[in-house]
């Protein structure tokens, strides 16, 4: 055996050891360098993060604000209710998805198993309503309604029902006063999503997923200030879920009150006549047609004329606001959103848009004087107006010899209009328009404000349309392909026209010009929009933004914020224009178009003014307007496929006025009776404790006429008198 000298080993041995302590002091200083980065220079931010979990938060959503009408009376607050709501995270869980509990759950509330699934499944582009579009890690309320045993049952029985919660909660409430409606003023809420929290996160007013949120109205205008700001608890906690003790706490802060301009009382009283008047609508004859009129949808605007604050606003059809508290069912969708419901959401006042017939005149009017005509001229009122080959006729083709600008308003005649506009049109070129044409009637409409919103505080208002040289060759690019296609030279008359706007469509014809005059053809108005006209004619010529919201108040009562009121402007006339103009108005109502509708009317106290209008609608039964101003307050009403304005509308403004001053059918004043004599200055008074006064109203009943029904049915105008 041959021995290895030991000094061979030795070199071999020493590098392997010197390797090994090289990677040994490499993987200890990398450790240490992992350590110092850790410990020292992210220390805090590691600390925080591991602080963070072991804190767990509990949510105490704040109590919404109430809106309130101008004398503190509530027309939405909230009540305590019974909710029975699914954990939705917790069902699906579940081997079934939680359709036995669901199913179990059904039985216990006497509802169908199909509308408890339809309430928690989640809202997406292929789901319809009913469905759930809040946060889906949020409890989904299935009822508002439990009785008590139904919620003791599901509480003593929790073991067979999972997921489900059945406690007191503090609920939304439209209460309605004095069978005020008011949905489309104060809106509804729906849950919040998740999309909204995410985008909301670095806001002011960040949203937890507990949180109901204005959807439209009132309720979406101020939602921030009346949803308030939830309280959320801190505790820190062991890893077993121990608490340790409290590691931050901030206090829940309830939400403001908003105070409207609504008095409930008026706003039962527009609603009652509104309504009125759209069925009698419905029983009077159409002439044109042979049919009963179909009166289908209308609204009313009472405005404060120095301030542009709504009295009242109502739009029908309307709907229960109550539907939407707790999740709207699978039905009450369907009669609010379905092609048969002549979608009563939309609130008319500001969203329905329409051709303002003869109501529109006063704009003509100031167009004419301002391009040079004489207000006291002397003007030819024929029964009818030729512009090349076609005949404009006034209204049942009655003329009334020459007339001045205001007996024109006063019998409501439109070839004095046709004239003034197709001159006007001749004037400023023609069809081939001058470089510098004035365009009077149409500037005149713009600056009277229309063809824009009205800057009210309710959300989605309708801008109306002005169909100027610049619209309609906007309109014309835009629909031009479909009229070259459908047009015909010999075809019918739709395919006539349709052949004359491919060809011309962009250019502003004589016809056009002549219709647009008397608030006919392509002319859109709204009637929030007609009654800031209206009130601006009536205070001196100052157009206010309209507004429903005139303070918030905090809950505690300490603070409070008015909602002064603003303006957008003033009417384009000279003071002279405006007396003569605000004349013109009382005769309509003393000897002219409304005068049948204000018999009795006490003149000499209440100075009433007024415009009537009937509005042609292609397709359709004419379109009833009646605005109408007394120093005080501004009514506008409108009715759609309702027939004339005197004539629908007429009577129901009049027994709003004499809801609103307590004047009985012969014009005699009790003011015991008067429900708003005058507009409602002050604020409602705030206790001491914050909370508000709010005196009780009763339900409007109209009261019993005193003449016999045959004296009022023959109560009607003149022969001679014109029903616009």
């Amino acid at each position: 055996m041959t021995n290895i000298p030991e000094t061979g080993r030795t070199p071999r041995v020493q590098i392997r050891l010197i390797v090994i302590q090289i990677l040994v002091l490499s993987l200890l200083l990398t450790l240490g360098g992992r350590l110092w980065y850790l410990q020292v220079r992210n220390g805090e931010e590691y600390a925080k993060e591991a602080s963070g979990n072991h804190v767990q938060q509990v949510v105490q959503p704040a109590v919404r604000g109430s809106i309130l009408d101008a004398r503190g009376v509530p027309i939405a607050d909230n009540e305590t209710r019974l909710v029975v709501s699914a954990s939705r995270t917790d069902l699906m869980k579940m081997k079934d998805d939680g359709k036995a509990v669901l199913a179990k759950l059904a039985d216990v509330l006497g509802m169908s198993a199909k509308d408890v699934g339809e309430k928690v499944r989640l809202c997406d582009s292929e789901t319809p309503q009913p469905c759930w579009n809040g946060s889906p890690y949020q409890p989904i309320p299935i009822t508002d309604e439990a009785s008590p045993k139904q919620a003791l049952q599901i509480r003593e029985r929790s073991e067979d029902f999972p997921g489900i919660t059945a406690e007191p909660t503090a609920v939304r409430r439209y209460a309605a006063p004095g069978k005020s409606n008011t949905a489309q003023v104060l809106g509804y809420l729906s849950p919040v999503t998740d999309e909204e929290i995410k985008k909301a996160e670095n806001t002011d007013s960040p949203f937890l997923r507990s949180d109901q949120v204005g959807r439209s109205g009132l309720e979406r205008t101020y939602d921030a200030q009346l949803r308030g700001k939830a309280g959320v608890t801190r505790y820190e906690v062991d890893k077993l879920g121990r608490v340790l003790g409290k590691a931050k706490d901030d206090p829940t802060e309830p939400g403001a009150n908003v105070v409207t301009s609504i008095d409930a009382r008026v706003q039962a009283l527009s609603e009652y006549w509104l309504n009125d008047a759209m069925k009698k609508a419905r029983k009077e004859l159409d002439r044109n047609t042979n049919e009963n009129y179909k009166a289908d949808a209308g609204a009313v605007v009472v405005m404060e004329n120095k301030t542009g604050r709504i009295v009242s606003m109502a739009s029908n059809p309307d709907y229960d606001p109550n539907a939407w508290v707790g999740g709207i069912s699978g039905k009450d969708y369907t009669r609010m959103t379905g092609k048969k419901s002549n979608y009563p959401l939309l609130n008319r006042a500001i969203q329905g848009q329409a051709a303002p017939g003869s109501i529109f005149k006063v704009i003509p009017t100031t167009a004419a004087v301002n391009a040079g005509y004489d207000f006291n001229g002397s003007y030819p009122c024929p029964s009818s107006y030729s512009v090349g080959g076609q005949v404009f006729k006034n209204f049942e083709s009655k003329g009334h010899g020459s007339i001045t600008l205001g007996q024109a308003l006063e019998v409501s005649c439109d070839t004095v209009f046709y004239k003034l506009s197709h001159d006007q049109w001749i004037k400023d070129g023609g069809i081939k328009p001058k470089k510098d044409a004035k365009d009077w009637f149409y500037k005149t409409a713009h600056q009277f404000g229309l063809g824009k919103e009205t800057g009210i505080d309710l959300p989605n208002e309708v801008t109306g349309r002005v169909p100027d040289r610049q619209w309609k060759k906007d309109y014309w690019r835009d629909n031009k392909d479909g009229w070259c296609k459908q047009g015909k030279k010999d075809g019918d008359y739709v395919q006539k026209i349709a052949y004359e706007n491919c060809l011309e469509g962009m250019k502003m014809r004589a016809g056009d010009s002549v219709n647009y005059a008397i608030g006919q053809g392509d002319t859109l108005v709204t009637p929030i929009q007609m009654a800031t006209i209206y009130s601006a004619i009536a205070n001196g010529g100052t157009m206010y933004d309209p507004t429903v919201g005139k303070a918030i108040i905090s809950a505690d009562g300490k603070q409070v914020q008015e909602i002064k009121p603003k303006s957008h402007g003033k009417l384009p006339m000279d003071e002279k224009t405006r007396v003569d103009i605000d004349g013109a108005l009382a005769d309509v109502a003393t000897k002219g178009t409304a005068a049948w509708r204000f018999g009795g009317w006490p003149q000499d106290k209440i100075p009433m003014h007024a415009k009537t209008g009937t509005a042609e609608v292609y397709g359709k039964q004419t379109t009833s307007w009646f605005a109408t101003y007394t120093k005080d307050y501004t009514i506008v009403m409108t009715i759609s496929q309702g027939g004339t304005g005197s004539g629908a509308s007429g009577p129901a403004v009049r027994k709003i006025y004499d809801g609103i001053y307590g004047l009985d059918e012969d014009g005699k004043q009790d003011l015991k009776k008067a429900l708003l004599p005058q507009p409602q200055k002050s604020l409602p008074k705030i206790e001491k404790d914050g909370s508000i006064d709010s005196p009780k109203i009763k339900p409007y009943k109209p009261e019993a006429p005193k003449k016999p029904k045959e004296q009022q049915e023959l109560a009607g105008p003149p022969a001679n008198w014109r029903r616009d």
